[in-house]
């Protein structure tokens, strides 16, 4: 027994064990706590991106919001009309009335959507056999689609609030907790659901397409020019291309989705996905109904986008500088 505590010290003295376990745990414990600074980096970047995104084109968002749900034609001329009539009558900030409903829901949609997508991508990067290099296509599309996917299904009642504050009158909803309270009170908890179905068949090719179509230019960039990252006019340029494709290619079910949303307050009964459909057909035609707003959303849809992935990039890398320059100074 003594000879075993004598080879236990000397063991312990050369350093066979101990130091290996508490290398093993500080390697551990450091790749823990760099996961968790990306997470949260991806997470602040992310909301900071949606809000400067969606406030800046808050105006013409709410336009077509309004236009959307009723059964008046869209015209570049009409929507103009519609913006100064409301700057006459409810002065300059009523054109970002509905904006506070945007925030509370953009920046936890925009916050879970960038984040997700950077751990889709490290997931898939390690399932493919890709870890740190850009994904294949398919994995990349993929990658985009599930975070859209999971910020959407994570959210959802707050678009549904916004958009219900976005087409009412301002004495119709005092703020945020009123529309919550009126709706499940007059139309019941399921009604801040209406619409899900559409909206997360929108979003998987919207968001998949969007990601993919800007990782993809950043891409295709890096080959072509040899430098690793892009200008911030070519990320804006590279967004608005992804918006513009990825917005295109859902936004008949946008509009089936905002008539659903605000079916309890326009007079409508929409019930079904293919239902909203044909009735908004036959009333108004395919063209001028289930695509009606896409000029104005082909202004809006490139420059928010662009703005989202340019913020949220260059945010990124101004976070990654700030921690080397702490560690530096230490």
């Amino acid at each position: 027994m003594g000879s075993g505590v004598q080879e236990q010290r000397a063991s312990l003295t050369q350093g066979e064990v101990l130091p290996r376990a508490s290398s093993n745990q500080t390697d551990g414990s450091s790749e823990g706590l760099k996961h968790t600074r990306s997470v949260l980096n991806s997470l602040f970047s992310g909301a900071l991106a949606g809000a400067v995104a969606k406030t800046s084109v808050a105006p013409l968002d709410r336009t077509k919001i309004i236009f959307q749900v009723s059964s008046a034609r869209f015209s570049a001329k009409e929507a103009y009309r519609l913006i100064y009539r409301t700057y006459l009558k409810d002065g300059f900030l009523s054109l970002w009335r509905g904006n506070s409903a945007t925030m509370v829901r953009v920046i936890p949609y925009a916050a879970i959507q960038f984040c997700a997508h950077e751990q889709y991508k490290r997931l898939l990067g390690g399932y493919y056999g890709f870890q740190g290099k850009a994904l294949p296509p398919f994995p990349r599309l993929l990658a985009g689609s599930m975070a859209g996917t999971t910020a959407a299904m994570l959210t959802y009642p707050l678009d549904m609030v916004r958009a219900r504050m976005a087409v009412t009158p301002k004495e119709m909803y005092s703020n945020i907790l009123h529309v919550f309270v009126r709706i499940t009170r007059e139309e019941g908890p399921k009604t801040l659901y209406r619409g899900f179905a559409p909206t997360i068949l929108g979003v998987v090719p919207y968001a998949g397409l969007s990601f993919f179509t800007y990782e993809t230019l950043k891409k295709l960039h890096a080959e072509q020019s040899g430098r690793p990252q892009p200008y911030s006019y070519e990320r804006l340029a590279f967004g608005a291309c992804a918006g513009l494709i990825g917005q295109s290619a859902s936004y008949p079910l946008d509009v089936v989705r905002r008539r659903m949303q605000t079916a309890g307050v326009t007079g409508h009964t929409y019930g079904t996905i293919l239902g909203t459909m044909k009735e908004i057909v036959s009333e108004e035609g395919v063209v001028r109904g289930l695509y009606k707003g896409l000029s104005m959303n082909w202004v809006k849809g490139p420059i928010a986008v662009g703005i989202s992935f340019t913020t949220f990039d260059l945010t990124q890398i101004l976070l990654r500088k700030l921690h080397q320059m702490g560690n530096t100074a230490r």
